[in-house]
């Protein structure tokens, strides 16, 4: 964040975070309005509930179903009892609940859309420390002007955006393994029609910013160099991430706008 932020423009009417994932930039951004939009919509619509539900509310509701399933960091047959819930009741705070005690925090569904994360023993729990920035990260929600969608890129209405607007895109990485990313989450396909999707907006003279890696795609920075964008290459640190290249070396993780802010 504090790499991209400030290479943002001073004033955004409209911030399009269009792989809104965790809202980890939406929120941070400061924007008249937040459009928030993820394919996952059980992510989305998690979003939207803390956006929406008073916040005594919602921890009311997470320390009910922690009590009722006596969930901890060894406890696995609560989590399981809980996923088996969830997976027939689905309800984004036990959503939210599954993840805080699912390994290493992620998020997968199988073929039949059910949440299928195996527990995190001694490491996952809904502690402390994460209840404490939980609270920010609702109390900030809250604070935004927001709206939600889930739908893919493709279909976002994106043509009536002005010049002080902003699309951001965090999109999945090329050739790289992660639970976001799984039997073909992310092809080629999608790739050129994401890179299309930034030249409309380009040549319409609407702001942009694309965060990608460049190791894992190798056609990304000849694409932004014939287009004049610009690349902003960043320090970033994988070791403590889930994400993982096919092939093993360096990382070279690029901001890529079709704006200069220094």
């Amino acid at each position: 964040m504090e790499q991209i932020i400030p290479k943002l423009p001073n004033d955004i009417n409209r911030f399009i975070d269009v792989f809104g994932g965790g809202f980890n930039v939406g929120i941070n951004v400061p924007a008249k309005t937040v459009i928030y939009n993820d394919t996952i919509k059980e992510v989305s619509q998690l979003i939207q509930t803390l956006y929406e539900t008073e916040l005594d509310i919602i921890l009311q509701r997470i320390d009910t179903l922690i009590n009722k399933y006596d969930l901890s960091k060894t406890n696995q047959q609560g989590f399981l009892e809980l996923r088996e819930y969830y997976n027939k009741n689905k309800s984004p705070i036990e959503f939210y609940v599954l993840v805080c005690y699912a390994f290493n925090n992620q998020i997968r569904f199988n073929s039949k859309g059910e949440f299928n994360m195996p527990f995190g023993k001694d490491r996952s729990s809904f502690n402390p420390t994460l209840r404490e920035k939980f609270c920010m990260f609702v109390n900030e929600l809250q604070s935004k002007n927001c709206q939600f969608f889930s739908n893919d890129f493709r279909k976002l209405k994106l043509s009536n955006l002005k010049e002080d607007d902003f699309v951001y895109c965090d999109p999945p990485y090329l050739n790289t393994t992660a639970s976001y990313n799984e039997n073909g989450g992310w092809t080629i396909e999608d790739e050129l029609a994401l890179r299309d999707m930034l030249i409309q907006l380009h040549n319409s003279e609407v702001k942009f910013g694309l965060s990608n890696n460049a190791t894992t795609n190798e056609t990304l920075l000849k694409w932004a160099e014939e287009n004049g964008l610009y690349i902003h290459h960043l320090n970033i640190n994988y070791n403590n991430c889930n994400y993982q290249k096919k092939d093993k070396g360096k990382d070279d993780e690029v901001y890529i706008t079709n704006i200069l802010i220094r």
